[in-house]
């Protein structure tokens, strides 16, 4: 592991070759004769495209390509840098926008959710592109989130034409993402838009009056409902009733892994340490030969500060569809939160976890006893008397903001166990993993843990956390490189309530972490059974609220495995 060099952290432009762009938009017919609209913008010098043939950038995207702000202000995907779309038409590429069908300006509706016919409409749009008369023929995707997810879709299929993927906080198994541990996911179960925000996109440049963006507005109607899908399958075998299919198995990119491969499609994997997918950029990289990797200290898709993104990902197409001789590659550039004091990036031919040694961390009783405050000497390097300490589920929890991507500090929500301060500092990359013994008084409940970092004022701020259903303890083998940690099914036969009273072994792997925690600082490890960040609290609030009990020492020794990195 390197600490980066200046060419890795400085911010520079990207090159100023065609300072223009040129852009038309169009309705595209895909397979099953779906029109979709199409957003093309062409390098311009003096208000004219380039003759020459370029390779092409494409961005497929279900939050409109073009729309107009209720101030009037028309917003283009394309013409933003949060993607460095801009900087690369500066930089000689074609870059194309779409709306996914049911979105946007787009007709049809959405049968699932980053689905196959998602897929297969990308791969369509693909190899439309690439046989267009501005195009070399080689064609580039980059998306975040949900644009990440139509990027690596459609890797999946494995357009000819298609060279490279920029991946940006999409998932591998999304079973595994959104209801993990059988739990689902705050952001993944938001209420649908209404129609007036597909209205507001910017109609084609055929579509003069607008009535052709009415007419596909409509058809939107019959898309299936974001939060019901999800909500509706709670195992990883269970049959969709909008689908008709097993769609977590649909949707899984680790099905379709082989066809990346054999296609020799370029990946790069990238997420912030303050996001829930990072975790599976990490295993997504892990399970693609020549995979690269980048971490900045972010949320979710926010370009990483203190670091060229637009020249990153400028290089990274210039090699892979212009042919350019790239420079040094290291497989992962990541931010390491308080290296050398601050923080900075490193670069390693190792992702984060990767040679790094589990230390474990065990619950005590501590020096006060308390159930809901373990304090000094909660948290260990060895494991002490048996024990256990038990708390109430508390589901009267704080409103969080719509998007609440990270945790916040729960230690008065449950049962917390804090550290003596580190005698000296402690790099930690990778993946925590809890493993606890735990009892309850129901069939069934639900358990989060946290890590906390908490500096000498007593300031806490969470650096992981994990969930998992007591009932989806079972244990498997991944069908995908997991890494050496924990997998959970989630099929319906691997579903096991538990006997009131009965001691399980739950392990939860919790979000990845780069991180020095200084000398003096302490760690924390709380233990809830509820999250603010769930939108269905009301829905699956047990009455009485479950107990929980967290057993500790002799043989049922619960505890927190930390990665140490050299």
């Amino acid at each position: 592991m390197a600490v980066a060099g200046v060419a890795a952290s400085a911010v520079v432009g990207a090159a100023q070759e065609y300072p223009d762009v040129v852009r038309t938009s169009a309705y595209v017919p895909v397979r099953d004769g779906t029109r979709l609209a199409v957003n093309v913008y062409r390098p311009a010098r003096d208000g004219a495209a380039v003759a020459s043939r370029l390779p092409v950038i494409f961005a497929f995207t279900p939050y409109r390509a073009r729309f107009t702000e209720k101030d009037g202000k028309v917003v283009e995907l394309a013409l933003g840098d949060r993607l460095a779309l801009r900087s690369l038409i500066r930089a000689g590429y074609v870059v194309a926008t779409a709306d996914i069908r049911g979105k946007g300006a787009s007709f049809g509706h959405r049968r699932g959710f980053q689905d196959r016919t998602e897929a297969q409409d990308g791969y369509d749009l693909v190899e439309w592109l690439a046989k267009q008369p501005f195009a070399t023929g080689k064609v580039g995707m980059i998306g975040c989130s949900y644009l990440g997810g139509t990027t690596f879709q459609t890797a999946t299929t494995a357009p000819p034409s298609l060279k490279a993927v920029f991946v940006g906080a999409s998932d591998l198994d999304k079973y595994a993402f959104v209801r993990r541990g059988g739990i689902p996911a705050q952001f993944n179960t938001r209420p649908d838009e209404p129609p007036e925000v597909d209205l507001a996109s910017v109609p084609v440049d055929a579509d003069a009056d607008g009535s052709l963006l009415k007419a596909a507005v409509a058809q939107h109607d019959a898309n299936t409902p974001m939060a019901a899908l999800w909500y509706g399958m709670p195992y990883r075998d269970s049959v969709s009733t909008f689908t008709g299919t097993p769609f977590w198995e649909e949707v899984g990119v680790y099905n379709y892994l082989d066809a990346i491969r054999r296609a020799g499609i370029a990946t790069y994997f990238w997420s912030n340490w303050q996001d829930e997918p990072t975790a599976q950029s990490i295993l997504s990289a892990a399970n693609l030969p020549g995979a690269r990797f980048l971490a900045g200290p972010g949320s979710h898709c926010v370009p990483p500060p203190g670091f060229d993104f637009t020249g990153e990902i400028t290089r990274y197409f210039d090699q892979h569809l212009k042919g350019a001789v790239p420079g040094a590659t290291p497989r992962a550039t990541y931010w390491v939160e308080g290296l050398n004091g601050k923080g900075g990036y490193v670069t390693s031919e190792k992702l984060p976890g990767e040679g790094s040694r589990a230390q474990g961390w065990y619950l005590g009783a501590g020096k006060t006893g308390t159930a809901r405050s373990v304090n000094d000497g909660g948290l260990t390097p060895r494991a002490g008397r048996a024990g256990a300490d038990r708390f109430t589920v508390n589901y009267d929890l704080p409103d969080p903001e719509y998007f609440a991507f990270w945790a916040k500090p729960m230690d008065d929500k449950g049962l917390s166990y804090t550290s003596a301060p580190l005698a000296a500092p402690a790099k930690i990359v990778g993946f925590p993993v809890a493993h606890l013994a735990v009892s309850a008084d129901k069939p069934d409940a639900q358990v989060f843990v946290y890590l906390d970092q908490v500096d000498a004022a007593g300031k806490a701020e969470v650096v992981a956390f994990g969930r998992l259903a007591l009932s989806h303890r079972i244990e498997g083998k991944a069908p995908y490189a997991a890494m050496g940690l924990p997998f959970h099914p989630g099929r319906k036969g691997d579903v096991m309530p538990v006997q009131p009273g009965q001691v399980v072994r739950l392990n939860i792997d919790m979000t990845p972490v780069a991180r020095v925690v200084p000398q003096g600082a302490r760690l924390r490890l709380t233990i809830a059974g509820a999250d603010p960040r769930q939108r269905n609290l009301k829905d699956i609030r047990q009455n009485p609220a479950p107990v929980i009990t967290v057993h500790r020492g002799g043989a049922d020794a619960s505890r927190l495995d930390l990665p140490m990195a050299k």
